[in-house]
């Protein structure tokens, strides 16, 4: 039994301290979520077929969670349907009450954390660190809230470790980079379908989630009585149980940040090429690659410390050179006319050009 004086905050403030943790980075991921959308839009008009790609996955992520979803149900499933602009499960069997609630809350918080969790179980076996339980000296609000965030502070230093240290050069980096890139591109809930639709944000989500909470307030009372109950039984046997629980929740969550803010570069990237002439839009995407070996190969003969790092560097600094000198020189002229403007003459003799 685990000796822990027993006070009110003990016994009931500290036990939200992770959940607030959770909640506040969650709040961080759909922020990143509706950054990560706004920029698919821009590229729309340009792009379509890559941001139609990006939809599929998202909707893919949304219709195997709400599969899920009947699956915990034991709702069973009918049919099975994912296209570009929408996905559909029909149960075997139509549920009500708790059933129902249950399979539509995968739906709606399962692309935040289910696929989030399956990369952060490929991560466990590729980073191989940073994963620390909360050690917990004194259980109290403060004491529960800097565990948790020490948690997640050393899982972030040491998965930016290895993004900064990754090597390029090694099928299972670059296999678990793509993954990454995957994710971040379809984790978002609010997608971009065949049609505009501006009111699909981070309020319209909010919105959803908040009508199927307060929808069904009984089950939510169970739900914190559930949880208050392990946090209380924790306590007595072993209080890093609790924590522990909600520090996985927010290693998801921070997962998909990440995979999102990887996005960010490779939709800049996307979009500065749009400012390049056609011929010459692959170069940059090329520098990528033929920088990088070019500087794993100098370092063969002129061997260094921190070889991948320097030569992610050299790699990053190569192509954004590369950007900027194509955006300057072989920028795409999109004010140039079809037919070339007619000068007339007027009265003083001079030359004018009509206006339109």
């Amino acid at each position: 039994m685990a000796n822990v004086p027993l006070n009110i905050d003990v016994l009931f403030v500290a036990a939200l301290a992770p959940i607030l943790g959770v909640v506040a980075f969650w709040f961080l991921q759909m922020f990143f979520i509706e950054i990560q959308k706004r920029m698919l839009s821009r590229l729309r008009h340009r792009h379509e077929a890559f941001c139609r790609f990006t939809n599929y996955i998202g909707i893919l992520f949304q219709t195997i969670c709400q599969a899920l979803g009947y699956t915990v149900t034991r709702s069973g499933i009918a049919a099975f349907q994912v296209t570009v602009n929408y996905g559909k499960v029909e149960p075997k069997k139509e549920k009500k009450g708790v059933f129902e609630w249950v399979a539509r809350s995968f739906l709606l918080f399962g692309p935040f954390f289910i696929p989030a969790g399956l990369v952060l179980l490929v991560s466990y076996f590729i980073i191989g660190k940073g994963f620390v339980f909360p050690t917990l000296v004194q259980y109290t609000f403060v004491e529960s809230l800097t565990g948790f965030w020490v948690s997640l502070s050393t899982f972030a230093i040491d998965f930016a470790g290895f993004l900064i240290n990754i090597d390029l050069l090694n099928p299972l980096h670059v296999g678990f980079l793509f993954v990454l890139l995957f994710f971040g591109l379809g984790i978002r809930p609010s997608y971009i379908g065949q049609e505009r639709k501006e009111k699909i944000d981070i309020l319209h989500d909010l919105r959803h989630i908040k009508d199927h909470l307060v929808e069904k307030p009984l089950y939510i009372l169970a739900i914190i009585l559930i949880l208050y109950v392990f946090y209380v039984l924790s306590l007595f046997l072993k209080p890093v149980l609790y924590v522990g629980l909600f520090t996985i929740l927010g290693w998801m969550s921070l997962t998909a940040v990440i995979a999102i803010l990887l996005t960010f570069p490779v939709l800049f990237l996307i979009k500065a090429t749009d400012e390049i002439r056609p011929h010459w839009k692959l170069i940059p995407f090329v520098t990528l690659a033929v920088s990088y070996v070019l500087a794993r190969v100098f370092f063969i003969y002129f061997p260094t410390k921190q070889v991948e790092p320097v030569s992610l560097l050299v790699m990053l600094l190569s192509t954004i050179l590369m950007t900027i000198l194509l955006i300057k020189y072989k920028r795409t002229n999109r004010f140039k006319t079809a037919t070339k403007m007619k000068h007339v003459r007027v009265a003083d003799g001079k030359k004018r050009t009509p206006k339109k």
